[in-house]
C-alpha cells in the first residue's frame, strides 16, 4: 500500500508513539483488504458504535485510556450510539441490578473517555446521528470513518457519502489518523451493483420487511433497487428518509449492505442511473408473496411461542421526529377504536436525546404520555442483551432488533392491534 512521506513519517513514529500504533493499525487492516493507499477523511464529525461501558469491555477502555494518555485524539468531534441503560424504561429489581452491578459498569468512566477524545456533547448519543437535530449529516462525497452499520448504509445511499463497513475501533482510529485505508465502497468500482432488485408489489412494501428481503438474498453485495418510484417518488422528503433509514436498516442486518441505490430517488442512482450496474448482474424479484414468504420464515426464539408479549419496542433504528408524531396519531387512533385509554402492553418508543428534545415541545409529547408510551433514549439491543431480558415476551417490528436478540417481528399494523387492542 503506497503512503505519503507524511503518512510514513507517522508510522516511523514522527508524532510519537501512540500515533504510529494508530497508524500501524489502519495499515495493517487497509492490507488485509487489498487497500492501494489511505485518503483523508474529510467530513466534519465522526461516529463511533461503542457507546456502551460493558464490564466485559475492559480491553477497550484501556485502549481508550492509551489513545488519552498519548494525546492520540479524534481530529474530529463524533457522536456515538446509544446509552445502554435508562431508569424511565421498564425493568424489575433483578433486571436492574444486573443492568447496573454487572453489566454496564463502566459506563460512567467510559462516557468520561468520550468526552475527552472528543464527543460532541452530551445530545449526542444515537444510531440515527445524521437526523437533522443530532447535526452530524455527511455530505455527499465525504469520505467517513464510521463502523455502525445502519450509519453507514444510510450514509452511502442516501447521502451518497463514501464508508466501508468498519469496526467497532478502527472508526476512532481513522479519526484520529484523519486517513482511511482506499478500498471497497470508497471506490467507484467498489459502488457498482451486482444485484438488480425488481419490488413488483400490489401495496407498499413496509421498508423493515423490504429491507430484510434484500439483505438476505444480496448479503455483502451492492443492490439497484426498482419499481419503488410509484411510492417513494423522486424526491427525497422526510417521509422518504425515515422509509431508507429502516430499510436500510434492515438490510445491513439481515445482510451485510453498506450501500444500496434506489432508482430515481437516492443521488448516485438519479445522476448515474443503470450505469450505476456492474456487468452480468443477478436478478431478484420481489412481490407480495415473496415478502410473506421471508416473514413467515423469521424463526421465533421464545421459550413459549404463545406468551403474551411483556413489552414492546418501536424504534430500532432511532425514530425521526416524524416518525415520533406519526406513531403517536396512529397509537391514539387504535386506543380511540378498541375503546382502551392507554396500551395493554408496556411500550418503548426509542429515539435520539435530541429529537426527544424537540418532541417534548410540541403537543405531541402530552398526547404520547398520555396513551402510556414511554418516550427513551435507550438502545433496545443493549436493553435486550440483559439475560433476564432476554427471557421475556418482546415484540417490535425492528428487524435489526429481531435479527440480534430474542425479540419477536410483527408488521407495524400488528404491532399497533397488539398494543393497542390486545391479543396474543
Amino acid at each position: 500500500m503506497f503512503l505519503t512521506d507524511e503518512q510514513q513519517a507517522i508510522l516511523n513514529g514522527s508524532k510519537g508513539e501512540t500515533m504510529a500504533k494508530v497508524m500501524k493499525t489502519l495499515v495493517m487492516y487497509g492490507e488485509t483488504f487489498g487497500a492501494d493507499k489511505m485518503v483523508p477523511v474529510t467530513s466534519e464529525y465522526n461516529h463511533l458504535v461503542t457507546s456502551f461501558g460493558l464490564k466485559m469491555m475492559g480491553p477497550v477502555f484501556d485502549l481508550m485510556q492509551q489513545l488519552i494518555d498519548g494525546d492520540a485524539l479524534s481530529q474530529q468531534k463524533f457522536s456515538v450510539d446509544p446509552r445502554p441503560v435508562d431508569k424511565n424504561v421498564p425493568a424489575n429489581f433483578l433486571q436492574n441490578f444486573i443492568f447496573n452491578k454487572i453489566m454496564y459498569t463502566r459506563q460512567e468512566s467510559y462516557e468520561q473517555q468520550l468526552k475527552e477524545l472528543g464527543l460532541m456533547n452530551e445530545d449526542a448519543f444515537t444510531c440515527a446521528c445524521y437526523l437533522d437535530q443530532v447535526g452530524n449529516t455527511p455530505k455527499k462525497g465525504e469520505i467517513l470513518s464510521w463502523a455502525e452499520s445502519s450509519a453507514v448504509v444510510y450514509a452511502n445511499s442516501v447521502l451518497g457519502a463514501r464508508c466501508n463497513r468498519n469496526s467497532g475501533i478502527m472508526d476512532i482510529m481513522g479519526s484520529i489518523a484523519g486517513f482511511v485505508p482506499h478500498f471497497g465502497l470508497l471506490t467507484d468500482e467498489g459502488r457498482k451493483a451486482t444485484w438488480i432488485v425488481k419490488v413488483d408489489c400490489k401495496k407498499k412494501p413496509e421498508a423493515q420487511l423490504l429491507g430484510s428481503a434484500i439483505g438476505m438474498k444480496v448479503m455483502e453485495d451492492v443492490p439497484f433497487v426498482t419499481g419503488m418510484e410509484k411510492w417513494l417518488g423522486t424526491e427525497l422528503n422526510d417521509e422518504n428518509r425515515a422509509y431508507l433509514k429502516d430499510f436500510g436498516a434492515a438490510t445491513a442486518s439481515n445482510g451485510a449492505v453498506g450501500l444500496y441505490h434506489i432508482e430515481n430517488l437516492t443521488p448516485e442512482a438519479k445522476e448515474l442511473g443503470a450505469s450505476l450496474v456492474a456487468p452480468g448482474a443477478k436478478v431478484y424479484i420481489i412481490d407480495d408473496a415473496e415478502l410473506e414468504r421471508v416473514k413467515n420464515n423469521y424463526p421465533v426464539v421464545w421459550k413459549d411461542k404463545n406468551a403474551q408479549p411483556r413489552l414492546c419496542f418501536i424504534g430500532c433504528p432511532h425514530l425521526s421526529l416524524q416518525q415520533l408524531i406519526d406513531w403517536t396519531e396512529k397509537v391514539e387512533e387504535g386506543l380511540k377504536a378498541s375503546g382502551n385509554k392507554q396500551v395493554l402492553i408496556p411500550t418503548v418508543f426509542t429515539t435520539a436525546p435530541a429529537v426527544k428534545k424537540e418532541f417534548e415541545q410540541t403537543e405531541y409529547a402530552a398526547r404520547l404520555k398520555a396513551t402510556g408510551v414511554i418516550l427513551s433514549y435507550i438502545c433496545p439491543l443493549m436493553y435486550m442483551n440483559n439475560p433476564l431480558a432476554g427471557k421475556m415476551p418482546v415484540i417490535t417490528c425492528s428487524n435489526k432488533l429481531r435479527t440480534y436478540t430474542t425479540a419477536r417481528f410483527y408488521s407495524e399494523d400488528d404491532i399497533l392491534v397488539k398494543i393497542t387492542k390486545g391479543g396474543k
